[in-house]
């Protein structure tokens, strides 16, 4: 039997101690994945230095993965031993050789597509999804391989970021036209993933310019997503928002319960584990990405 081991955080605040941990187990719709790569993401440093969503220690961290499926569960169909997945691990565990994780946010990793790319595809991709369709969000149509046009119209801020990127992509899949705040040097990627009109986040006048953008674009403004969620991200989104009327903000940080938001916007925490991903996990994710109707952006 081969030997895990893992990257074990003992305590808030600890560094990572990596050593023995036990081979899992696959339950009936479960995998176990050989990891190749695994990305980390803000989350991960979020519970190692204040303990975000974690009621015992010691934890391994981790949900972005991508490697080999070694053991599949009694009832999985989908995947078989030897292929090449990615998945959001979702009860953690990806910093260690061997992740438990189920299939239901799990996909084919395309022959073109290496390890390292497909992993820091997952936990972005998800947040994304589930900030503009699922339970809270903007309220768009679920992203498909076949979008029908729609009305909407909905601002991305941090449109750079990597869930950002995933936002632009996956609203404009689903019909929708965006407009996208960054800084001045990612503009022209912003378009790249399929931005209708960019802002400059550094302009003084930065909240005029996006209102002047969503009415120049036109349609029915849904709402706004705020991926990066800092302090300093809040006052001109609210001012954004108040000036279009307010409308649903989706966050990937709970920054807006410390602030006076107005009563006609309604902040929304994503949590990025959610059924509304898992169709697209099935049917969406790998030939989407074959086909480049959706890329693994940021690629630096």
């Amino acid at each position: 039997m081969p030997e895990n081991r893992a990257a074990w955080l003992d305590a808030i605040g600890q560094k990572l101690r990596v050593r023995q941990s036990e081979m899992p187990n696959p339950g009936a719709e479960d995998i176990v994945v050989r990891n190749y790569a695994v990305a980390v993401n803000p989350l991960d440093y979020k519970i190692q230095d204040f303990g975000l969503f974690t009621e015992s220690w010691p934890t391994i961290v981790g949900f972005d993965i991508a490697g080999e499926v070694v053991e599949v569960g009694d009832s999985v169909q989908r995947f078989k031993k030897g292929d090449r997945v990615m998945s959001y691990a979702p009860n953690r565990g990806g910093f260690q050789f061997y992740t438990l994780t189920n299939t239901k946010a799990t996909a084919i990793l395309p022959s073109n597509i290496s390890f390292q790319e497909g992993a820091v595809f997952p936990v972005a991709f998800n947040a994304a999804l589930v900030g503009l369709s699922g339970d809270g969000g903007l309220g768009l149509p679920v992203t498909s391989l076949e979008p029908e046009p729609s009305d909407k119209t909905i601002v991305v801020w941090g449109g750079s970021s990597s869930v950002g990127s995933f936002a632009i992509q996956l609203a404009a899949a689903a019909g929708a036209k965006v407009v996208a705040v960054a800084s001045k040097h990612n503009l022209d990627y912003c378009k790249q993933c399929r931005a209708v009109e960019v802002c400059d986040y550094k302009s003084s006048t930065v909240a005029d310019d996006v209102v002047s953008a969503v009415k120049a674009v036109g349609g029915t403004f849904t709402g706004l997503f705020d991926a990066i969620s800092t302090p300093d991200t809040v006052k001109p989104v609210l001012a954004i928002l108040e000036a279009l009327g307010g409308g649903p903000l989706s966050t990937v940080l709970p920054v807006y319960q410390e602030y006076d938001v107005p009563s006609n916007v309604k902040p929304n925490f994503v949590h990025g584990y959610s059924p509304v991903t898992f169709p697209l996990w099935e049917d969406y994710v790998t030939p989407a990405l074959q086909n480049g109707k959706v890329k693994r952006l940021p690629e630096r």
